[in-house]
């Protein structure tokens, strides 16, 4: 995707910062423009889930946040990388592996997840709009702890990647527990081989489960099949919701999203099918 000033100022508005139009490359500019995008285009399956994936790359992914979509990893941080490429940013793609609950250890750099590393003024830094309950800000690529709100990050050389890195879930998200970066950086095409898999087998999570989560500097707001979760410094706090116009009012009135091109019969399938999926979801977690 080239150049495309329009495109930017649009953008821009979107995550509610015109004012950082010609702002300079820095540390400042990149952390207000994280925390925007985290804040205002959430990690979104919606689209997966009723078989309407759109495609991950620059055009299709900024076309889509424009358009009031979120997106999941591979939209979120290939659109936010174009972005930060307009301010002059030299941003690289890694493949990266998220190990989620149901993996018995870190799954490597098996490219299930797309991240980011930016390099300003000396430092790199991780970069990653679309963990969804994980990072409000970026943070250098060294080892150490961060608290961002409720949660607690590790950061620390990977055990399975040489030369790459691990990043360490705070348990308390109840999220994924992890997720390794390769040490090399490579195309933007290698880290997204698995989308098209990702995002259209039945098999895959992101296609079966409706997830919407949208990070801010407090905490997540936190939408799984059809239980609302709020995760904050004050605690959890949680409902089911019972219909599937109050699914849809959630994701626009919670979320932001856009609901144009999704029809009622669409929502009353999903509900349907997502309420269905929690019950049985609830019922595991009961056998426990």
């Amino acid at each position: 995707m080239e150049h495309n000033p329009a495109a930017v100022a649009r953008y821009l508005s979107r995550l509610g910062r015109p004012d950082l139009a010609g702002a300079p490359a820095d540390v400042a500019t990149l952390v207000a423009l994280h925390r925007a995008h985290v804040g205002r285009i959430p990690y979104d399956t919606t689209r997966l889930v009723l078989g309407l994936p759109d495609p991950c790359d620059a055009a299709a992914a900024v076309g889509a946040f424009l358009a009031g979509r979120g997106g999941y990893c591979f939209h979120l941080n290939t659109g936010f990388g174009w972005l930060l490429t307009q301010f002059g940013y030299a941003v690289a793609f890694h493949r990266a592996g998220v190990q989620s609950p149901r993996d018995p250890g870190p799954v490597g750099a098996n490219g299930n997840h797309l991240a980011l590393v930016v390099a300003v003024a000396g430092q790199r830094w991780l970069v990653d709009v679309g963990l969804g309950s994980a990072l409000h800000s970026p943070i250098p690529l060294v080892a150490n702890q961060i608290r961002q709100g409720p949660f607690v990050y590790g950061l620390r050389p990977s055990d399975v990647e040489a030369g790459g890195w691990r990043f360490d879930h705070d348990p308390s998200a109840d999220s994924f527990v992890g997720f390794d970066v390769a040490g090399q950086a490579c195309s933007w095409e290698e880290a997204t081989t698995r989308h098209t898999e990702l995002s259209t087998s039945p098999d895959s999570p992101f296609v079966r489960a409706l997830a919407v989560q949208r990070r801010d500097a407090s905490g997540v707001d936190l939408l799984r099949w059809t239980w609302l979760v709020r995760i904050d410094e004050s605690g959890w706090h949680e409902r089911v919701l019972s219909s599937a116009d109050e699914l849809a009012e959630v994701c626009g009135e919670v979320f932001g999203l856009s609901l144009d091109g999704i029809s009622p019969q669409d929502w009353e399938a999903l509900y349907a099918g997502q309420a269905a999926a929690y019950e049985r979801a609830r019922a595991r977690r009961a056998a426990r």
